[in-house]
């Protein structure tokens, strides 16, 4: 079987001090293809050098809703020139955060418009964070799809069945992370198993969110993907097998790779 984990912060030091092995572990594990996705300008560019270091590995490259405070115009003039690499795939992370007070609301909105707007004029996705703001996305969202479908995917998806809908509406994929495996979670699965075969993707947002049965483990990594996929594949009744056609599919069609 073939992976390929849509989210990955492989710039993170726990994993970039061991990168090699981390690139090789996540290839036995038939996971050979990630998207390094930047927070900042800083580890931004230390996506792409990983991307441009490993073959099967690509770039996205945006400010994070909790760094719109540290960055600056020189920043984002900065990241929008760096949608012209080739190995620049996607557009973020961006999107909205409520839990953490790192950056004002406004702020985060005008950055999240920025970068859908970046999306649309580069023709790559953008990357959604959503945490505690679900009314506010989906308020963005729907505005911005006034103007035409969104070319997108919301990234480790908790959101429910109703908002799922409306992003697939929209022209959305949704992406799932460690979370649903989680036993506590019994609705998010319900929702991994409502999307269409053809929108749905798998990440691993490491080193965040370990899946079940590794979440003891720190920090979390691709290889640790495939239990997320087995879990979702679980939920919707199709073996691995076929799930990791539909996911690595949608992810090549998603992000311009086929």
């Amino acid at each position: 079987m073939i992976w390929f984990d849509t989210h990955t912060h492989l710039f993170d030091e726990s994993l970039l001090s061991q990168i090699d092995e981390v690139v090789a572990r996540a290839a036995e594990a038939g996971v050979t293809r990630m998207v390094v996705v930047g927070t900042n300008l800083a580890d931004s560019r230390t996506a792409i050098r990983l991307a441009e270091r490993f073959e099967g590995l690509y770039a996205a490259v945006g400010i994070h809703p909790n760094y719109c405070a540290a960055a600056g115009e020189s920043d984002l003039a900065e990241i929008e020139r760096l949608y012209a690499h080739a190995k620049v795939v996607g557009v973020g992370e961006t999107g909205l955060d409520k839990y953490w007070d790192d950056s004002p609301f406004p702020l985060q909105q005008k950055y999240f418009a920025w970068h859908i707007a970046q999306s649309r004029a580069h023709g790559k996705p953008f990357i959604v964070h959503m945490r505690d703001c679900e009314d506010d996305i989906a308020a963005m969202l729907a505005e911005a799809a006034q103007s035409g479908p969104l070319h997108g995917v919301m990234h480790s998806f908790t959101g429910d069945a109703d908002l799922c809908r409306r992003c697939l509406d929209w022209g959305l994929y949704i992406s799932f992370a460690g979370m649903v495996t989680f036993k506590k979670n019994p609705d998010l699965r319900e929702v991994a198993a409502m999307v269409p075969d053809d929108r749905l993707l798998i990440e691993t947002d490491c080193p965040y969110l370990s899946p079940e049965p590794v979440r003891s483990k720190r920090s979390n990594e691709p290889a640790y993907m495939v239990h997320t996929a087995h879990k979702v594949a679980e939920a919707r009744g199709v073996t691995p097998e076929r799930l990791a056609e539909q996911t690595t599919a949608n992810a090549l069609r998603m992000f311009g790779l086929e």
